[in-house]
This record gives structure tokens, sequence and C-alpha cells, in this order.
């Protein structure tokens, strides 16, 4: 595993060591209901409306970073963004009820920017063929950060005081970007030349995607996924309290997903870097059905266990490596807007999953999990569909573990 971990750059670990600290003080998106209906004063509908507008915040700031990234420079992006997100968390406790109305969406938007902003600075930092490897130090390192962060979060909120979650969520998010600055060359991930920007030899961003049609097959997948992936936040632990288990058991059950992909997204990354990817992405695909599909003789530690592992198995094999073939396959013009699309339909079912499933569930809950099993069934056939068709799609092939960066590189 050593040796598949040299590929990544120095500054792809500089900069995971800033995800790191930034993500253990992310921990204001948990405790945020609670802020509103306790500290605040708001009634529940109030605070889920809030909440709720803030998701569609994340969503947008998800599907527009890269975009003014390929325009502005993505380290330029990202650096603004942390600015803008650090400051708004930061006078969170000094604002109105009302202004939260606006400034818990503002600083969800500027999160989103960021991951997308951060998801293209190593897309175009790190040569084709060490991407996954690169993406899965990244995302092990803030899924290490969100399983301290909360603990964290919970012994300030109780200890000290809500505000100063706030405080310390927003002078990470501070830090992080001056961070940023500091660890990542300019010159590295500079904006698009002046004759891509004025459109001179680059196509339009869907011309680019017809001539990827894999990539399309891709990004819908993952969107029918996601939607079936945060049914495990959302009815996953209503479906629990109804058949007699506790918080405490959904608490165990989500630890387990945590330590799951710190202990083996890593190994995941090296062992399998050689392979294609898109049927790696399908077969993981093909686990989150499984997982849901895992639920289907009833409710209980053994199958709620079965379903965790199995979820988290596939998350290991499709999250890391479809970010990494995203950016394999973009065009050096649009590296950050493809980036973007990939972030945008990632995390889509924040919005979408809870409203959907919760009202699946309420009307007929004995179809949510074998629908959820189909669908992601489905969405992981589709891709190893595509899998078996590059030479007809015109798909660019898989990149050779070592090959050399692209000039947008840097």
């Amino acid at each position: 595993m050593v040796q598949g971990l040299k590929d990544v750059p120095r500054v792809v670990w500089l900069l995971a060591a800033g995800v790191f600290v930034n993500a253990v003080v992310s921990f204001t998106f948990v405790f945020v209901f609670l802020y509103l209906t306790g500290p605040r004063g708001l009634g529940t509908a109030q605070a889920g409306l809030v909440t709720g507008v803030g998701g569609i915040g994340l969503v947008a700031g998800n599907f527009t970073g890269g975009w003014y990234g390929d325009r502005f420079g993505h380290r330029r992006v990202l650096l603004a963004a942390s600015t803008l997100g650090g400051l708004t968390l930061m006078a969170f406790p000094l604002l109105p009820a009302a202004g939260l109305c606006a400034a818990l969406p503002l600083a969800q938007y500027a999160s989103g920017v960021v991951r997308a902003a951060n998801s293209a600075l190593v897309a175009v930092t790190v040569p084709e063929g060490a991407r996954r490897q690169a993406f899965a130090v990244v995302r092990c390192v803030s899924n290490g950060g969100f399983t301290l962060g909360p603990p964290l979060g919970a012994l300030i909120a109780t200890g000290l005081s809500y505000d100063w979650l706030f405080a310390a969520d927003g002078l990470g998010t501070l830090l992080f970007a001056l961070w940023t600055a500091r660890v990542v060359p300019s010159r590295g991930a500079a904006a698009p030349t002046p004759a891509i920007l004025d459109g001179g030899p680059a196509r339009s961003l869907w011309a680019e995607l017809r001539a990827r049609p894999a990539v399309l097959v891709l990004l819908g997948a993952i969107l029918v996924t996601d939607l079936v992936y945060r049914q495990q936040y959302g009815t996953f632990p209503v479906f629990l309290a109804d058949h007699g288990l506790d918080t405490r058991d959904f608490g165990f059950v989500i630890a387990l997903n945590g330590a799951v992909i710190l202990l083996l997204e890593l190994p995941a990354a090296v062992a399998l870097r050689a392979r294609p990817p898109l049927p790696v992405i399908g077969a993981g695909l093909l686990l989150v059905g499984a997982g849901y599909a895992a639920l289907l003789p009833g409710a209980g530690v053994g199958t709620a266990v079965s379903m965790i592992v199995l979820l988290s198995l596939g998350e290991i094999l499709y999250k890391t490596t479809a970010t990494a073939y995203v950016a394999d396959q973009a065009p050096e013009h649009a590296v950050g807007r493809f980036q973007s699309l990939y972030a945008g339909v990632s995390v889509s079912g924040v919005v979408l999953g809870p409203p959907l499933g919760g009202a699946l569930y309420a009307t007929a809950p004995g179809l949510l999990w074998p629908l959820c099993a189909v669908l992601a069934g489905g969405a992981g056939a589709a891709v190893l569909y595509a899998a078996r068709r590059p030479a007809r799609h015109g798909l660019r092939p898989a990149p050779e573990t070592g090959s050399q960066p692209r000039a947008a590189a840097g």
C-alpha cells in the first residue's frame, strides 16, 4: 500500500491535513437543528424549513463551485469560498433569528463551493493514474475528521454553549483558507488560458458530455444511488425505532460505517488502482443495493449491521473511483465543471432523499427497501453496461498508473 501512495503528490498530503482539521470542527451541520429549536426558539416546522433551504444551498454550491474555478482558478475560488463561509459561521451567534434564514443557506452554499473546488484542485494537481489514491486520501482524512467532530461538538455545546460551535467551525474554515493559500501553489491551480475562456478551442459542456456518454450514464447512476444512499440518515433510523431498536443501536451502526471506511478505503484504492474504473464503480453500486436488500428479512441488529457493512463497502468502491474517473475524463478547460457536476449529483440526496423516502415510508413502508435495492442495483447495472461499450461510445481509455499529468495540472 505504501508504494501505491507514493504516487500521491506532497501538496495533496498537505491539503489533506487542512481538510482533516477543518472536518474535525465542521460539526455545526450535526447540531444546527437542535440549535434552531433550542437556544433560538424556532418551531420544528420553521427549523425544518431553514435547514432544508440550507441543504439546497449546499447542493447549489457543489454544482457551481467548479464553474467558478474554471473561470477564475480553483485555488482562488477555494480561498474566497472558505473565507465567506468562515465569516458567515462566526456571525451566527450575533444574528437575529430572521437573519439565520439567509445566513445558513449562504454558509452551506460556500461549503458546497469549497467541496467542489477542493476536488478540482486535486484533479488538476495529481497526474492521471494516481487520482484514485489521492481522492481516497482526502476522503479518508475527511471521514476521520467527521468521526471525531460530533463528540467534540457535543462537549462544546453542553460544556460551553452552542455559540462556540459556530465560532470554532468558522475559525476552522478561515484557518483552512490560510493553510490552502500556503500549501497549494497558485501556478498549479491557475485559471484556464484566455484562449479557452474566450471560447477558442473549447466545446460547450454539453458537447463534451455528449462525447463521453459513459460519464452521462455515471452521473445519472450516482444521482439515483445518492437518493438511496441517504436513506441511512433519514428513514433507516425511523425503521429501526419502529421495530424496537433505539438511538444507541443506530449510533453503533453509523459508527460502524465510519470504521469500515477508515479501515479499508485507502487499501482498496491502492489495490484497485490499476483496475478499469467503471466495473469497480458498478460493483460498488450493486453493493449499495445489496445493503438495502439485507433489510428485507426484517429489522434487527444483525440485519442492520449487514446492511451498513455492505453499504460501506459499496461506498468505498464507487465514491473515490467515480470522482477520479470524472476527473480523468474531463477536458482541460472543463475540469472544474465536470467535478461540479459530479459533486452536485453526489449530494443531491441530501435534499431529495428525506422527503421522497419519508413520503414512501409513510404510505407504503414495505416498498421502501425493495425499491432502494432495485434502484441502486439498476444504477450499478447501467454503469456495468456502459463499461462494456467504450469503443462504440468513443470513451477515452482508462489511464495507466503513473501516466503523466495533463497541461492543466500546471
